[in-house]
């Protein structure tokens, strides 16, 4: 399905560097952080149903592979997608490509719950949210 992985498009500026001339590896955490807010930016849908304020997106693990460093100039692009659905948590998958030749810079798999904001626990991802999700995942 086309539309179930979005991509976004950044340049990697002076701010991102550490002082070996590279991108910082905590500004990969933002940069897939954009792809995520891209990601629900093309299905709003999904951000109706979140975004009531009862319920929030929280991140409960990241595992992340860095493959190949950015400097600055580099353009990347972050795609993003549903990598898989299950009863109390879901997962998004990210990747970080080189622009210029295609190169995999880095790879991460976040893993998220919906939390409960007036009980501070996760919920089960049922019904209408399940049914909109489902469509959505690409392994």
């Amino acid at each position: 399905m086309e539309d179930a992985i979005s991509t976004t498009s950044l340049k990697v500026r002076g701010y991102h560097l550490d002082g070996y001339g590279h991108v910082n590896h905590a500004r990969y955490l933002e940069f897939m952080e954009e792809g995520r807010w891209d990601y629900f930016d093309k299905h709003p849908a999904l951000m109706s149903r979140l975004g009531k304020g009862d319920v929030a997106f929280v991140a409960v693990n990241l595992n992340i592979d860095y493959r190949q460093a950015a400097v600055a100039g580099d353009e990347l692009d972050i795609s993003t997608r549903l990598s898989a659905l299950g009863g109390r948590s879901a997962k998004m998958r990210h990747e970080i490509l080189r622009r210029r030749d295609g190169a995999l810079v880095a790879r991460a798999e976040l893993t998220f719950v919906l939390l409960d904001v007036a009980s501070n626990s996760a919920v089960a991802i049922e019904g209408e949210l399940r049914d909109a999700l489902a469509p959505l995942v690409v392994s």
